[in-house]
């Protein structure tokens, strides 16, 4: 059995990697309710993909999470790989809906 040590550095990265995923995710949510009520630009099809992208990103995060931990990577490295997909996500959706904007006329 391995037996690792955690180093400090890497839960601080988690950390500010959660801290972030929280807030682009906060920020997506926002757009999206604003959205509903008519005065951000989204597309008509919105509401559809909220809902099918986080049974892809969830599934992703915990396949990979149980990929990591079976390959015995240290604690630090498996809560990395469970967050990484759903950062991604966040990511893409908090650039993509900022793109679009409020609605005009």
């Amino acid at each position: 059995m391995n037996i690792y040590m955690t180093n400090p550095l890497k839960i601080w990265a988690n950390s500010v990697e959660l801290a972030t995923l929280l807030s682009e995710a906060q920020a997506v949510i926002a757009m999206r309710v604003i959205g509903l009520a008519g005065i951000w630009s989204v597309t008509p099809y919105e509401n559809t993909r909220m809902v099918s992208e986080k049974a892809y990103a969830l599934t992703k995060s915990a396949s990979d999470a149980t990929r990591a931990s079976l390959r015995g990577a240290p604690p630090d490295a498996v809560i990395a790989a469970a967050i990484k997909p759903i950062r991604q996500k966040t990511r893409a959706n908090a650039r993509r809906l900022a793109k679009r904007g409020i609605k005009r006329g």
